[in-house]
């Protein structure tokens, strides 16, 4: 297990967001590793009016104003948040959904024990295709919460990112959701892995969006394709 180096974070938001595509997150609970591959991602900066940060500097968003890779959580209308910065202050990537990853660290027991965490409306096992599909989904089911987490540094010993060779080769690039009119919602500051589109917080492939007016394909340097 290598966790990625704070380097890797000291980017440009667009370009982590893009490269955090096809990392896998590992958090350590109990004597389990739970794992979720990253799947879409939106990029934030300070200069724009969709970033929290252009709220200002306070004490509850100082982690956007810390080194790239310092950990910024924060509750959402669904629950918590995980974000990471990035190179600048006030920039940062919102992790925005993730899928379950199995592998020889995190195997059955660790779906398992994801599923317990994050159980659907009905208190069963959620589907581990919608496990993580969301941003609050992805924390509870990882276990992550903001008073643990936030303005913190990763700890390879309980949680961190690793690149494991799974990256895609292009990404759908579109523009954030949940942006309030007139707070730069036009931005294409969203990233998706297009095999896990159907996954995602909403599909950006669904019926009626159309490639070059709702969303373009882009290679990992943001060119369109």
């Amino acid at each position: 297990m290598t966790a990625l180096p704070d380097s890797f974070f000291n980017r440009d938001s667009r370009q982590l967001a893009r490269e955090l595509i096809g990392k896998v997150i590992r958090r350590k609970l109990g004597r389990l590793w739970l794992s979720a591959r990253i799947i879409e991602t939106e990029a934030y900066q300070l200069q724009e009016k969709g970033s929290h940060a252009s709220l200002g500097y306070t004490h509850k968003r100082r982690a956007l104003f810390m080194d790239g890779g310092t950990i910024y959580m924060y509750h959402s209308q669904g629950g918590d948040s995980l974000n990471f910065s990035a190179a600048g202050a006030g920039n940062a990537v919102l992790i925005k959904s993730a899928h379950p990853w199995l592998d020889d660290i995190s195997g059955p027991r660790s779906l398992a024990r994801m599923q317990e965490l994050n159980p659907d409306a009905q208190g069963n096992p959620r589907d581990p295709r919608r496990l993580c599909a969301g941003q609050a989904l992805l924390c509870r089911s990882l276990d992550l919460k903001i008073a643990d987490w936030d303005a913190r540094n990763f700890d390879p010993a309980r949680f961190y990112v690793e690149d494991v060779g799974a990256s895609p080769r292009r990404l759908i690039n579109a523009p954030r959701l949940g942006i309030p009119t007139g707070r730069d919602e036009h931005l294409f500051y969203r990233y998706v892995d297009p095999e896990y589109a159907a996954f995602c917080t909403r599909n950006p492939l669904r019926r009626g969006q159309q490639q070059g007016r709702d969303y373009v394909m882009v290679d990992i340097r943001g060119t369109i394709l």
